[in-house]
């Protein structure tokens, strides 16, 4: 069990923070001021800290120093006002790994925090050595990774890999490509903790959820009352980025407005505040993930071409789920030791009938579905393996689409006689056909769309081979 500690003088808030993280599966304790929070941590082997800023012998910014100091491994989140977040921000930077705002939202307390400590064991494991060019330091030394990502064993995952390694180091502009699902942010994370920038800030952004309105505010921040609504000074993702990485999510839905303020801002590597004149200079590495074509963007009008070349300096693809092979399985028993911790569940292992279908199932959301997926299994299992009734439906019921391969006579002339040009280009544009439509679970809608055909060709096509 994660061992929480809460510094906090507002008894209210402390007793209301602990009863929640305890309802979650946490083992808290509570310091009033700093001096007891000190000497908590002195007989106690806590995870993570959570401080107010204010307290009344102390500040955060004090307790922050004397922690990482005396106890370097143990993770700190900073509790603070709106009128601290300026200085928040730059407690970040001295090795806090995050910050929550008063009001305290139940959800993004608990998403916070279980992000912090997935990072702090990622770092504790294996923290890395400063970057070395000689060749052998670099072969030698082991590399980090983010909790959130595992190293498989297919060949996709280890070119994968490769790719991670060989980037990480620099400091390029990196476009991470793949499925909704895939772990694009997993990724991003592993590429920031394997660079020089480890210790510094990973800020994530969801680019898909910013309406045009507020898309600049968050990006570049803004000065209290620069516009109706702003009652507070707000540091931008850029700001808070800084010195660290910046991963800007689903980045192809911003706005054309907002893409060439952007490369602005990343031409330039300078930000402005909303209603602020002060410029202030960046040092942030930027990481983009898209499960959409961004060249199609381009050519539609969507998406600025000169703002592609700058974030394309790399590109790595996430293969799907469906396309690792080996790595389903293993997946399968990382998130099943993750749910066993979450839980308090000894389950132990998947039965054959259930490996078998994870391992025949299309996984279409991928890695995020099958998470949730064994993390449901293991609630519902009772004794210590994985059976078919813990599955849900939709993969205990699947069943591999069935095809007909009895051909029509067009069909089946092309098969006989393999040795005419124009027959072999028919036998081979069938052979696309079926396996794209493989590849996307029969989806024809999808098919059509790579194939770059409309529905109703596909049909024919379809029909010709008597696919079912």
């Amino acid at each position: 069990m994660k061992k929480i500690l809460i510094i906090d003088d507002e008894v209210n808030v402390a007793l209301l923070l602990s009863k929640f993280l305890t309802r979650n599966g946490f083992d808290v304790t509570t310091a009033s001021t700093g001096t007891i929070g000190m000497e908590y941590l002195k007989n106690g082997d806590f995870n993570l800290v959570l401080c107010d800023f204010r307290l009344e012998d102390t500040d955060g910014r004090e307790m922050l120093k004397n922690i990482k100091t005396q106890y370097p491994q143990t993770g700190v989140i900073i509790i603070t006002g709106y009128s601290d977040i300026k200085m928040a921000v730059e407690l970040i930077k001295m090795g806090a790994y995050d910050y929550i705002t008063k009001p305290l939202y139940p959800d993004e307390i608990l998403n916070t925090i279980t992000k912090a400590i997935e990072t702090h064991y990622a770092l504790v494991e294996d923290k890395p050595e400063p970057i070395n060019n000689d060749k052998s330091s670099r072969e030698s030394k082991k590399q980090v990774f983010s909790n959130e990502f595992v190293t498989g064993t297919s060949k996709v995952s280890k070119e994968l890999l490769r790719q991670i390694e060989l980037v990480a180091p620099t400091n390029y502009s990196v476009i991470i490509l793949g499925e909704s699902g895939t772990g694009k942010e997993s990724v991003a994370k592993s590429i920031h903790l394997n660079s020089p920038r480890y210790n510094q800030p990973f800020i994530a952004m969801d680019c898909g959820s910013l309406t045009k309105e507020l898309a600049a505010s968050e990006f570049f921040g803004h000065e209290k009352g620069s516009f109706t609504g702003a009652l507070y000074t707000k540091i931008g993702h850029f700001e808070m980025a800084n010195g660290g990485t910046l991963f800007l999510d689903e980045v192809g839905n911003l706005s054309y407005e907002i893409q060439a303020a952007l490369l602005r801002t990343v031409q330039e590597r300078k930000v402005k505040r909303i209603g602020s004149t002060k410029e202030i200079n960046l040092d942030v590495r930027i990481i983009i993930a898209t499960n959409e074509n961004l060249q199609d963007g381009i050519q539609k009008g969507k998406f600025r071409e000169d703002l592609y070349h700058r974030f394309n300096e790399f590109s790595i693809f996430i293969p799907p789920l469906r396309e690792r092979g080996s790595d389903i399985m293993l997946l399968a028993d990382h998130f099943l030791k993750i749910a066993n911790h979450e839980l308090g569940r000894n389950v132990s292992s998947f039965s054959p009938e259930v490996i078998e279908s994870f391992m025949s199932y299309r996984w279409q959301g991928n890695i995020r579905e099958m998470k949730n997926v064994v993390r449901r299994a293991t609630l519902l299992t009772e004794g210590n393996e994985i059976t078919m009734k813990a599955l849900p439906l939709e993969i205990s019921n699947f069943k591999m689409p069935t095809y007909d391969y009895s051909p029509v006579a067009e069909f089946q002339e092309i098969k006989e006689n393999r040795h005419d040009l124009k027959n072999a280009a028919l036998e081979a544009e069938y052979e696309t056909i079926l396996k794209v439509l493989r590849q996307v679970n029969f989806n024809k809608t999808r098919a059509a769309e790579i194939l770059n055909i409309d529905r109703k060709t596909l049909y024919n096509k379809m029909k010709a081979i008597n696919i079912k």
